[in-house]
């Protein structure tokens, strides 16, 4: 991701400043001439910008939808400096409180997106009131600009990153299937990658609901259809969910034994790196398609462990073949984990099914 003074930087706010004096020039826009962006972070200018086009554009929200929009007349009103724009309009809505502002923000959303997304500024207004704006949100889904269409799927994401959550879409899972079904066939890869991400977080709390939308999918999938189902599964993929792997055509493993499964030693150091090796056969009378992934359980503070799965191939074994496994684990220090010594475990899966499971201690 950019970082964020290449983003929103002074010469956006030189630009904001141009746009908006010229669609109101009674306003001086002392504030927003204010605003100092050093030293602050991506979404604290964004907050910072937001607030001092609050300050300097007094008023309901109809007045600031009428400079908003004077100023979007022009092309040059375009790019980062729709950020706070946007949220400044997301913000006013709430402010005023009537259900004719809260749609009509809904609406200078929509209008402001091709410019820059406004998948930030939706938030706030799904969480006041999720059921008032989930039918406008659906009804973009049959928008003429792609960029509409994906802020359909893109801003109603559950755990959309570098946004904060929603509390009302994060307590009812599937509130936004409707959606991801209107758009799941969309022509643009820009919109169906939006469609496959937002499945994925769904598929975090409700794989259920997950695996039966993408059952649904599939029924009379097409190439783009096919490859937004495998991407949008890919956690439960991961997990070996049975359902996901049964519908991308990895039916459980019957007939595939595990031989000579062994680590490499039974201990490691942290830093240290850890093998192990195996032998899959097929003994079944028909080629197998198989999604083989080794799992580390990971001890934890408390004694107890939690899995991390860790992909290894997917191959198509024959009847009667044998398919050689052998890898090395790091145990390298990293910033997104914490090591506790003692007892570990190495387990081999396939098609989410455990063949076999070693104990190996870690040490400090």
């Amino acid at each position: 991701m950019p970082l964020a003074d290449e983003m929103l930087n002074d010469r956006v706010v030189a630009d904001l400043l141009t746009a908006l004096q010229a669609a109101a020039p009674r306003s001086g826009f002392d504030e927003l001439r204010r605003v100092r962006l050093g030293g602050l972070g991506l979404r604290q200018r964004a907050d910072a910008l937001r607030d001092a086009l609050l300050a300097d554009l007094p008023g309901g929200y109809r007045e600031l939808e009428a400079v908003v929009r004077t100023a979007l007349a022009g092309d040059s009103f375009t790019g980062w400096l729709i950020w706070p724009v946007s949220e400044a309009a997301s913000a006013r809505a709430l402010e005023d409180g009537s259900p004719a502002a809260f749609d009509a923000a809904l609406d200078l959303l929509a209008d402001l997106t091709p410019r820059l997304t406004a998948e930030f500024a939706i938030r706030p207004l799904l969480e006041a009131d999720l059921d008032r704006a989930l039918p406008r949100v659906l009804a973009w889904t049959a928008h003429p600009s792609e960029h509409v269409r994906r802020l359909a799927s893109e801003g109603t994401r559950p755990l959309l990153p570098w946004a904060r959550r929603v509390g009302a879409v994060l307590a009812r899972p599937g509130v936004t299937l409707p959606i991801l079904d209107a758009l799941h066939r969309d022509p643009s890869a820009y919109v169906r990658r939006s469609v496959a991400n937002h499945l994925n977080d769904l598929s975090r709390a409700r794989p259920d609901l997950v695996v039966e939308a993408a059952g649904r999918w599939s029924a009379s999938a097409d190439k783009p259809t096919a490859q937004l189902v495998r991407h949008g599964l890919r956690t439960l993929i991961k997990q070996g969910d049975p359902g996901a792997l049964a519908l991308l055509g990895f039916a459980p493993p019957a007939g595939i034994t595990l031989a000579d499964f062994a680590l490499s030693a039974g201990s490691v150091a942290v830093g240290g790196e850890l093998g192990f090796s195996g032998v899959l056969h097929n003994t079944g009378d028909s080629p197998a398609n198989l999604v083989v992934d080794y799992v580390v359980h990971h001890r934890k503070a408390n004694g107890t462990t939690t899995p991390k799965v860790f992909k290894l191939t997917t191959k198509t074994l024959a009847p009667g073949a044998a398919l050689p496994l052998e890898r090395t684990h790091s145990f390298r220090l990293i910033t997104t984990r914490v090591y506790h010594p003692g007892q570990h475990s190495l387990e081999l899966q396939v098609n989410g099914t455990s063949l076999g499971k070693a104990d190996f201690e870690l040490t400090p």
